[in-house]
Parts: C-alpha cells; sequence; structure tokens
C-alpha cells in the first residue's frame, strides 16, 4: 500500500541530446482573458492548453507529458547503445541489449503469429484435475498472467519488521468491479464491447464463431462472479479492511475446491503458518466459480487471461486487438504508440533497476540530490511547525504525530544497491519467452521475501519513473530521478516557483503520513490507532469537509468526482501546498523579492503550482480514471486547492463569494 502523486515526470535535461526541458513556469500558458479569481486552473493553463492538443498516440497530454516523451528518449538511446555492444564487456548491458533486439525485432514477432504461446495453451487444454489447475495457476501466476487470485509478499501490518505472505482479489480483465456490476448505459456499453474483444481474441487463436462466442460468454460469466466476491476501490482505502492475518487451514478453508498444497509446492514457497488475506470473500467467490463451472470453462478463462496477458508483446492481429479495446475503446487513444516507445515501456518494467543504473549515471548529477534533500528539510521543519499550530489536535496527539514526522525516511534519486538481474535469461528473438522469464524471476523474488526482515532500502519505483511516493508501512517518502527536472523543479527559476511545484510535491508525500489512510500508521509503519478519540473524531470532520466539497466537482460528462475515493489524494494536496507556501515564506525570511513577470513571488508560487498540471485528457480516460483512480482530474486539484487558501486570495485579490474563495474553506493539515 502505498501513495503516489501520479504525475509524468522526468529528471534529464538536455543532456542526452533530447531537447530543452520544458519551463518550470511559462508565462505565455496563461490565459488572461479569464480571472484568477473565477477559475485558477483555467487562466494559469488556458493558452497552453488550447496549443497543445492531445497526441494520437496519447490519452491524455500535459507539461509533464512532454517531459515524459524526452524520458523515453533518453532510454531509447541508453537501450540502443547496449544493443550495440556498448559499453563493451558490460553483462548487464548485453541483457538489457538482448532484450531490446528482441522487442524491436518486428519482421520475427510477425512471422511467429502466436506460435510463442502455443506450449502453455496446451497445457491449458490437458488440465484435468484441481491438481493440474494448481499447478497451471501456479505456472501462469509466474509468468504474470493475473488469473484468478494475486499472491505475494508483503510486511505485515501490525509489525512492519516482519515479511509474511498475502493472498488478494485480481484475475478479472476488466479495470475493477465496478464495471461488471454497474447497469448504466455506458458501463452495458463498455461490457458489450468487452465481449466483443474476447470474441475476437479466441477467434484469433483459431476457434470457430461459434466456439468462440461461447468461450467469450463463459469467461465474462466467472470474471462477473469474482468481481461481485471483490470489494470496491472505495473499500480498499481503508487499511482496515485489507488485513487478516489467519492459519494457513483457516485460508485454505475459504476455497476447499482449490488444491493449495500443490500450489505452495509449485511456487517454491516456504510453510505458511499465517498469511494475510486481503479480501476473505473473494476467495469465498473463488470456490464457488471452481465448483459451479466446468473444467472446460475453467480451461477458456485461463486461455483468456494467458492470451490476455500476452498480446501486447505478440504480431500485429494480437497486439492491434489488445489495443483496440483497452486503449481505443477505454482510454480514447487513435494510434498505437511507435513499437519503440512500447519497448522501452516494456524494459523499464522487466529490467528498471538495471535500465535506470545506466539512465542515472548519464542523467542524475549528485548537486541534483543535494538540492532535493534541502528542500526535503525544509518542507519537513515547516510540516513539524504546522502539527505544533494546530488548534484542533491535543498535545498527547501533537507529540505522536511529531514523532512520526522525524521518522520518515527520505530517499532520492536511485537506490542505495541496484538490483541484480543476472539470473534472468534473455534470448534475443524469444521476446515472450525473455518477458516470462523476466516475471518469473520478479514473482519468485517476492516469494523469497517470505519470513524475512524488511529491507527498507528497497525501491518501489524504477529511477526513470516519472512519479513519487511515500509508503505508510515504510513511513518513508521516495522521489526518482524522473521526477527532480523542470517542470517541478528548475534550478534557473526563483524559490517561488519552486517551491509552489516540486515543494508542493515533497509536501503532499509528507501529508500522506497523516491522511485518511497513513494517519492509521505509527512511527515505525505498523497499522495502529495512536489518535485519541477526540482528535479522531476531529480529522474525520475536516476530512467530511473535504470529501463533499470535490465530490461536487464534475469530472467529466455527467460523471462528478469521487470525493471518497479521492479523499487522501485531496488531503495531501491541500496540506502540501499549504507547507510548502509555510517553507517559502521561511526561505524568503523578510525580503520582499522583485515581480517577475509581472507577478509577485505569491503568485509566482500559486502559478508554480498551476501549471504542473496543465493537462489535456480524452473524455474516455476520465471516464476510466474517475471510476478507478485515487486522484482527482487536473482542474479541480489546483482549484480545489486554492480555494481553500487565504494565501491565494489575498495575493491574487479574490473576493467573497467569487468561484476560488470557498464559501466553507476545508482544511486539515
Amino acid at each position: 500500500m502505498r501513495t503516489a502523486i501520479l504525475a509524468n515526470i522526468l529528471f534529464a535535461s538536455a543532456l542526452l541530446g533530447q531537447g530543452t526541458p520544458s519551463p518550470g513556469f511559462d508565462a505565455k500558458a496563461i490565459d488572461k482573458s479569464i480571472s484568477p479569481c473565477v477559475n485558477f486552473y483555467q487562466y494559469s493553463c488556458g493558452t497552453w492548453l488550447k496549443e497543445n492538443p492531445v497526441p494520437n498516440d496519447q490519452s491524455a497530454w500535459g507539461r509533464f507529458s512532454e517531459l515524459a516523451e524526452r524520458n523515453r528518449t533518453a532510454l531509447r538511446q541508453v537501450l540502443e547503445e547496449a544493443a550495440a555492444g556498448r559499453p563493451a564487456g558490460d553483462a548487464t548491458a548485453k541483457q538489457l541489449g538482448d532484450f531490446w533486439a528482441s522487442c524491436m525485432d518486428e519482421k520475427g514477432i510477425e512471422s511467429a503469429g502466436a506460435k510463442p504461446l502455443e506450449s502453455e495453451l496446451a497445457r491449458i487444454r490437458a488440465i484435468k484435475d484441481m491438481t493440474g489447475l494448481a499447478a497451471e495457476v501456479a505456472r501462469l501466476h509466474a509468468a504474470g498472467t493475473n488469473v484468478f487470485f494475486g499472491f505475494g509478499s508483503g510486511q505485515d501490518f501490525k509489525d512492519s519488521s516482519e515479511v509474511i505472505a498475502q493472498a488478494d482479489q485480481a484475475g478479472l480483465g476488466l479495470p475493477e468491479r465496478d464495471y461488471y456490476t454497474k447497469t448504466d448505459a455506458k458501463s452495458v456499453e463498455t461490457r458489450d464491447g468487452y465481449l466483443k474483444h474476447l470474441r475476437k481474441m479466441f477467434a484469433l487463436l483459431g476457434e470457430s464463431s461459434e466456439r468462440a462466442s461461447a468461450a467469450a460468454d463463459t469467461v465474462m460469466k466467472i470474471e462477473t462472479a469474482l468481481a461481485k466476491g471483490s470489494q470496491d476501490v472505495v473499500t480498499r482505502r481503508d487499511p482496515k479492511t485489507q488485513y487478516h492475518r489467519i492459519a494457513l487451514k483457516d485460508f485454505e478453508n475459504l476455497t476447499p475446491s482449490f488444491d493449495w498444497a500443490k500450489y505452495f509446492a509449485d511456487i517454491q514457497s516456504p510453510v505458511l503458518p499465517t498469511l494475510n488475506v486481503v479480501a476473505p470473500d473473494f476467495f469465498k467467490a473463488m470456490d464457488d466459480v471452481l465448483a459451479g463451472f466446468s473444467m472446460v470453462a475453467i480451461q477458456d478463462y485461463l486461455v483468456w487471461q494467458y492470451v490476455h496477458s500476452e498480446a501486447h508483446l505478440l504480431s500485429t492481429p494480437f497486439s492491434a486487438e489488445n489495443f483496440d479495446f483497452f486503449s481505443k475503446t477505454l482510454t480514447g487513444v487513435k494510434e498505437q504508440r511507435p513499437r519503440w516507445k512500447r519497448c522501452v515501456s516494456y524494459a523499464d518494467g522487466d529490467f528498471g533497476e538495471a535500465l535506470g543504473k545506466l539512465y542515472v549515471e548519464k542523467t542524475f548529477p549528485p548537486e541534483a540530490k543535494a538540492s532535493t534533500l534541502k528542500m526535503v528539510n525544509q518542507l519537513e521543519a515547516a510540516l513539524g511547525q504546522d502539527i505544533e499550530r494546530l488548534d484542533w489536535m491535543t498535545p498527547e496527539t501533537k507529540l505522536k504525530a511529531t514523532e512520526k514526522l522525524h521518522a520518515i525516511a527520505n530517499k532520492i534519486g536511485y537506490p542505495e544497491h541496484f538490483r541484480d538481474y543476472s539470473d534472468i535469461k534473455v534470448v534475443r528473438g524469444d521476446l515472450v519467452g525473455d518477458s516470462d522469464r523476466a516475471s518469473a524471476f520478479e514473482f519468485h523474488r517476492q516469494i523469497g521475501k517470505i519470513g524475512h526482515p524488511v529491507d527498507r532500502l528497497e525501491w518501489q519505483m524504477t529511477p526513470p519513473t516519472v512519479n513519487a511516493y511515500y509508503d505508510p508501512q515504510m513511513n518513508n517518502i521516495n522521489f526518482p530521478a524522473g521526477i527532480l527536472q523542470p517542470p517541478f523543479f528548475d534550478a534557473k527559476l526563483d524559490d517561488a516557483v519552486n517551491f509552489g511545484a516540486i515543494g508542493a510535491v515533497i509536501g503532499h508525500e509528507l501529508t500522506h503520513g497523516f491522511d485518511d489512510e497513513g494517519r492509521q500508521f505509527d512511527a515505525k509503519g505498523n497499522l495502529k490507532d495512536w489518535w485519541t478519540p477526540k482528535d479522531s473524531d476531529a480529522f474525520d470532520t475536516r476530512a467530511q469537509c473535504i470529501i463533499d466539497e470535490y465530490s461536487k466537482f464534475t469530472a467529466v460528462d455527467e460523471l462528478k468526482v469521487n470525493g471518497k475515493l479521492t479523499l487522501g489524494e485531496n488531503t495531501a494536496d491541500n496540506g502540501g501546498m499549504r507547507i510548502a507556501y509555510m517553507a517559502l515564506m521561511e526561505a524568503l525570511g523578510k525580503r520582499t523579492p522583485p515581480k517577475i513577470d509581472g507577478f509577485t513571488a505569491a503568485q509566482r508560487f500559486f502559478l508554480g503550482w498551476g501549471q504542473i498540471w496543465c493537462e489535456n485528457m480524452r473524455p474516455e480516460m476520465s471516464r476510466l480514471l474517475t471510476q478507478t483512480n485515487p486522484h482527482a482530474p487536473a482542474m479541480p486539484r489546483v482549484n480545489g486547492v486554492v480555494s481553500n487558501m487565504p494565501q491565494f486570495q489575498e495575493a491574487f485579490g479574490c473576493k467573497e463569494g467569487q468561484p476560488m474563495v470557498a464559501a466553507k474553506a476545508c482544511r486539515v493539515w
């Protein structure tokens, strides 16, 4: 469980010949035809939005997307050099180069068709009983196929020093459970489109029209049954609903039809006296499926899940059909990304830290890390002051909150020790095999953690990743090299813009330690209630204000923002901006900087925030994210925050009654 900023940003200026970075602040992006007090997002970004339509191969396009494109170009150069044998004699570079060559071998991929799947499909069709099913599920899980359930390792919620086994819901083709259960016209339309996609995929495997239709119907029935037993996205935000540590025997009794002994033996699991069952009701629903469907029906489901997991790696008929539904229908993308862009993503997914090591060597100088740590320290000091000054929190809880703040670890740029992928066999010309072997390496690496101490130095994102996150069980903030560049941080700009951009992001991640999820974990990362009842009630009252406020924003068409789903991120946005502003004022001291581009320091601070979220998004993608993603859309993220801040209203001279002055301002931190 971790919370992220979810912004596509990169670190790497013009070091690899990929062009000049977008500035952290662009006065030309502003739409001066609208008042900042009426719609600050439109004011900050209006001209940019008009001049930057979404490219055909994207579902959204923001100022950070421009940087992500340059990042891909940088990584492509690293991979092409590796494929050409540079640096010579480097085993890691050779591994990356061979994988890149496999992925870029379009001629070989096209000629192979579905042949890379044949042996696994034959094994699936040969399953005769539950023991055989368990063995095949174990194989598919290792290959990265999302079949039936998920199994791996994780920190124990109540003893964060311990790594235990963890079983969770999985096995759906559509994004989440509500796609199977909602009865509105759009949901029905999406399910109809999914059913057509299933039929086409079975037909591509050589099934007759009648057989493909029957198999598709079966898959839909099985996935719908699994969905009905699954937790919804809002429920899964509460850590208490995710923790059920029980004895292995009790877990097996939830799904007695499945041969758990065979499964655990085949995945080489250590002895499991207990494990965390994230969603117990799901495993009951899974047992109903196993008991209620024939083996042929279950085989159809496995076939679908396997071909679905590999389709993006296959010849054009498969990859194009996969794109047509999951990208074009669900997210509105008009055309598939060029192969090289896809291959960069696959390489980062399968060999992320190996690729990241070469990337960091070229793009991330030591001074970038030092600059980030300096600002982190400034933001942590501001949050400490904020906690101390709160008028709604008792001294007892403030003491615990301060203790937790001081315990937060800061991880910047890249891991202290890069992961060794040398055990993965990479064969040029065998893309599916290369990817499956990489998936197996990661699956067994996760299983191997069970029963061992937690590695607090491990990263959950690769160095080139354009994101950042807070981990409540580790109690740390993590900023990969990929986010430390304009528009989030620009060394050429004034403090005001940088504090409004990267400063707000740092504050965002720090605040996650004290949002509705993070606050349930103590300084050591244990799920423990350290709040007095009075303080807990006060927090809930303030959180409800944010839920109500954001639920009024329109996301797309008739859909409103889900205030409960987005509560944690909205809390972090609001808290992050407040402490970033405090840190800026502390940094400025008694100085009053001169206006730049006609704006005061305070105004530039807020424009720094507004402009990092300039983004056009296709309505299909907006709909998907509204239903599944815990982040609000760009406009509410910007306007919701500034409308709650008197500092913004003072900076821009906004008056009571104007849209950017909330009638009931919400504040937690």
